[in-house]
């Protein structure tokens, strides 16, 4: 499907691995200009090498962006773009005998926060005029486990957020949606599986034991976000704000984690 997102201009926050690297691909493939946000410089003058071969101009921003003044700052330096893709995050995994207070605010401070704050820049530059963000967020915030409490707890807040931001904001131009994955083939989710192997089977080691229990016995794959991201992203999603879509395989379904 031509998605219409040739010249259009999109920031990713969470650029350098995993989803967001997926989507700046995908994006790139579509013909829309890039802004690359990561902590990981290294890894993003990587993924611009690989983007060359797309006639689009990428722009990467190293950064640590787990404050809201590294978030404005980021927009400003990104100028006038059209699409904000919030993708940034590192909520711990783990139970609350485990997980601390300042873990959790460590994790809130990029994840949570930052998507608001950087929504707030957005908003205040594109409205009045078209505009598009898409929150990638966590089916545990509507699928809670007690064993990622704080990502349950985080990704809750994000889905409200995106409903009561996306509701209203057609009024100003700007829609607001947000993408639930579950578990994703990224780097990040290992490291979520191998704290859930501990509390699950005792054994960080045998994290890859687990997906046995999830649809298809599978991940979902980076590129299967991403594609989701780029439809919602593209004026052919004009019609649709202030909602949530689930990837996970029918697990939220379920309503079971495993």
């Amino acid at each position: 499907m031509q998605l219409d997102l040739a010249g259009k201009t999109a920031l990713i926050t969470g650029a350098s691995q995993g989803i967001g690297r997926e989507l700046a691909r995908v994006l790139a493939a579509e013909g829309c200009n890039l802004h690359l946000a990561a902590r990981n410089g290294a890894a993003l003058e990587e993924a611009k090498a690989e983007l060359a071969e797309f006639p689009v101009t990428v722009t990467i921003h190293p950064a640590d962006l787990s404050s809201s003044e590294a978030m404005e700052d980021l927009d400003r330096a990104a100028g006038d773009y059209d699409i904000l893709m919030n993708n940034a995050g590192d909520i711990p995994a783990g139970d609350i005998e485990v997980v601390t207070d300042e873990a959790i605010k460590r994790g809130f401070d990029l994840k949570v926060f930052g998507y608001i704050s950087l929504a707030r820049s957005f908003w205040k530059r594109r409205k009045g005029r078209d505009g598009v963000i898409v929150n990638v967020i966590g089916n545990s915030g509507e699928n809670w486990d007690a064993a990622y409490f704080a990502g349950s707890t985080g990704n809750a807040a994000l889905m409200s957020f995106t409903k009561a931001l996306g509701g209203r904001s057609m009024n100003h131009g700007i829609r607001v949606v947000g993408v639930n994955p579950g578990p994703v083939d990224t780097p990040r989710m290992f490291k979520i599986m191998r704290r859930k192997a501990i509390d699950m089977l005792g054994d960080e080691s045998r994290w890859a034991e687990l997906y046995d229990h999830y649809p298809a016995k599978r991940p979902a794959t980076a590129r299967e976000v991403a594609d989701l991201c780029a439809f919602l992203a593209s004026p052919r999603a004009g019609y649709i704000s202030g909602t949530i879509v689930t990837i996970d395989g029918g697990i939220s379904a379920r309503g079971s984690v495993i």
